[in-house]
């Protein structure tokens, strides 16, 4: 089996991290995780330490402050580089990305570079969301893929497995966005550098516990990041 590192960013996760990591862990064989924690208040990232002296397949890296989703997966994915996984993982805290789908990424991994969890591609699978974060996720993939040209259906999707190639082809340190916007500007520099892009249906499940991290400056920052994308591509200068 691939080394595969499941990527979990938190930020007050009490609730959800001690029955994640095990799930995570229990799918498959050659799974560990690590989890980025931004400084949680709850003391998340307490409770990981706990965990890890009982498991070596555990990993954290805490970080000062709320930093953004981003520069945690962009951390995450320099970790992976530098402990030489084979896959790496992006994956919520929060039950909304479902632990039992991670075999089918597995699979589908094996003839594809990155491999996407996709709530649109099969019909709308969205539980639990309120109709107006719904529509905003549903045209907001399809305005990014008017725009970028990506033919994706579900660009802004956080649920995804990435072959390590991908990874150490894609220059980090250009890596600024958080969001959504991060979500579309991996897929779409993977995509442009010729990896072999697939998508696999899934379910998406709205949190139980806990407070989505969603905002206004989140939805601005992708807005204007499918431009810079386009705009950049033209100019050969992702």
């Amino acid at each position: 089996m691939p080394k595969s590192l499941v990527c979990i960013p938190t930020y007050n996760e009490i609730e959800n991290i001690d029955r994640i990591i095990p799930k995570v862990l229990s799918v498959a064989e050659g799974m560990e995780v690590l989890i980025i924690d931004d400084n949680s208040p709850d003391k998340t990232g307490d409770k990981v330490e706990e965990m890890m002296r009982d498991d070596k397949r555990i990993h954290l890296i805490r970080r000062p402050g709320k930093m953004g989703l981003g520069t945690a997966y962009v951390a995450g994915f320099r970790y992976a580089m530098e402990n030489n996984f084979d896959l790496v993982f992006e994956m919520d805290a929060d039950f909304s990305h479902d632990p039992g789908a991670i075999p089918s990424f597995l699979e589908a991994v094996k003839e594809h570079d990155l491999v996407i969890g996709s709530r649109y591609s099969n019909g709308i699978n969205v539980v639990y969301w309120p109709m107006k974060r719904l529509l905003l996720s549903y045209f907001a993939n399809i305005y990014t893929k008017v725009i970028t040209g990506l033919h994706i259906s579900d660009a802004t999707g956080g649920f995804k497995c990435y072959r390590i190639e991908v990874l150490k082809s894609i220059d980090l340190d250009k890596i600024k966005s958080n969001g959504y916007s991060f979500q579309i500007e991996m897929t779409f520099k993977a995509w442009k550098k010729g990896f072999r892009l697939k998508e696999i249906p899934i379910i998406f499940m709205d949190r139980q516990s806990g407070t989505s991290k969603m905002n206004k400056k989140i939805i601005r920052e992708a807005i204007f990041m499918v431009w810079k994308l386009r705009i950049r591509s033209i100019f050969n200068r992702l």
